[in-house]
């Protein structure tokens, strides 16, 4: 099952239902404090508080080994957030970064886990 974080009018809906229909369940919002085998979060630029903060709390979320999947507007769209933010902010929440997709026309997506050693 997997969580879904930071849920908006702007997200792509195709890649959502892809994810529902690849696992065969919906999303879980947010405000479900359950464990889930991985998490989804949408992040923009003006988004409230700070990234580092966000993904601590979705990593409470995950269980050990899951995967949290960031995604951000792209360069050039509204509330682009840099590579390089996304990185550092995983770094300082104790988490490795493990790829980068392109997850549709308006977002990128950055795959994240708990590095060998923590889990």
């Amino acid at each position: 099952m997997v969580q879904e974080f930071g849920y908006d009018d702007d997200v792509d809906e195709r890649l959502r239902e892809s994810i529902a229909e690849l696992t065969g369940e919906e999303l879980v919002d947010e405000d479900d404090d359950g464990i889930f085998d991985a998490a989804l979060l949408w992040w923009r630029s003006d988004d409230e508080g700070d990234l580092t903060d966000a993904l601590v709390d979705v990593l409470g979320s995950v269980e050990g080994g899951g995967a949290i999947l960031v995604l951000t507007p792209k360069a050039g769209r509204e509330g682009h957030v840099s590579p390089s933010d996304v990185a550092e902010a995983a770094t300082t929440a104790g988490l490795s970064q493990t790829s980068a997709v392109s997850a549709g026309p308006d977002w990128s997506g950055t795959r994240l886990v708990t590095p060998k050693v923590n889990r």
